[in-house]
């Protein structure tokens, strides 16, 4: 059976708090978590006004300590932005407070503009090419295997030690994530909904076929992400669509706004052109019915050999995102837990 995914990004709405935004994050786990999702992941932006999840690494701590079976995991943490040590320490601490449960998900990508991956790291312009060392080192800190012979660091270890560690998963959105994920035989998730799938078929068909196993994965494990409201009907869908849709439209000319309520977003006087490129949008999106939204991501899951899907859900609406998530679940089959 195919197994499903949430990917929650801390959204900021209109005239609420950001607190708001993480608070709901942890509710919404525990609620997917006892509709029997597999894995709750949270990501990593920076500077961004609309997504305020900026420290994965100490939501999951908070969402691992109050849930009980739900795999936690980042999408990613950004590891051109920190020394790999740390985040091996971070996420070593992390599988002690849910042994067998963690994910880490790794991307290269900034997760911001420019100017802020230099307030994170002032070596912005040479870690990315770093990231397969990166991710080699790593591995063999979160794993307590050596390093390669003369490594300058390979007497240092990360703790606490356990019987379990993480689980790796590379991110992508592009032809490299992929090379990388199946050059060490590692999993693999490509973010559909950044391209609006631009690019994901080919991503995948080279992860499975230059897939190199290893030890913790003899075989490929691949994963897409795809933007996805269900409603009780299709009109209630594009309905609480509509928030989505202004943000990208006003995200495209540079402008991050928290998300508004679908009425207000409604009621803006657009253009012929803006309601051509929103039109566009909603096509490009899983937007409609449980059964529908389902049977595109079936579909999906089939053409690209994909075992995992990952669902992220934008509304205004907390409860309207609660039972998205319901209804998908619903319609594809799985189980409560």
């Amino acid at each position: 059976m195919l197994k499903l995914t949430v990917l929650d990004q801390s959204i900021a709405t209109a005239g609420r708090p950001h607190g708001d935004a993480i608070r709901n994050t942890m509710a919404l786990a525990r609620a997917t978590e006892a509709m029997g999702y597999s894995r709750f992941w949270v990501s990593e932006h920076h500077n961004n006004a609309t997504i305020v999840g900026t420290a994965p690494e100490i939501l999951m701590s908070a969402i691992a300590a109050t849930t009980s079976r739900i795999r936690v995991g980042s999408a990613g943490v950004m590891l051109p932005h920190y020394s790999p040590y740390k985040v091996a320490e971070q996420f070593r601490v992390l599988d002690a407070i849910a042994p067998g449960r963690i994910d880490l998900g790794l991307g290269r990508a900034p997760g911001s503009d420019g100017r802020t991956a230099f307030a994170l790291n002032p070596l912005a312009n040479e870690r990315p090419a770093q990231f397969p060392n990166d991710i080699r080192d790593l591995q063999a800190w979160l794993t307590n295997t050596p390093l390669p012979d003369g490594h300058p660091f390979a007497q240092v270890h990360a703790y606490p030690a356990g019987d379990t560690s993480p689980e790796i998963w590379i991110l992508g959105s592009s032809d490299y994530g992929a090379q990388v994920a199946a050059h060490f035989g590692l999993p693999y998730a490509f973010a559909w909904f950044f391209t609006d799938g631009a690019g994901g078929a080919e991503a995948m068909r080279l992860y499975h076929d230059n897939y190199r196993p290893s030890a913790r994965f003899p075989e490929p494990r691949a994963a897409l992400c795809v933007w996805a409201l269900a409603a009780e009907t299709e009109e209630e869908a594009q309905h609480h669509f509509t928030s989505r849709a202004r943000f990208r439209l006003m995200r495209d000319r540079g402008v991050f706004l928290p998300l508004e309520d679908p009425q207000v977003a409604a009621a803006y006087d657009y253009s012929d052109a803006d309601k051509a490129r929103m039109a566009e949008f909603r096509r490009a999106a899983f937007v409609g019915t449980g059964p529908l939204v389902a049977g595109r991501i079936r579909d999906l899951a089939d053409r690209t050999r994909a075992t995992e899907m990952a669902i992220v859900t934008w509304t205004y609406d907390e409860a309207v995102r609660v039972n998205s998530y319901h209804l998908i679940a619903e319609a594809l089959g799985i189980k409560p837990s």
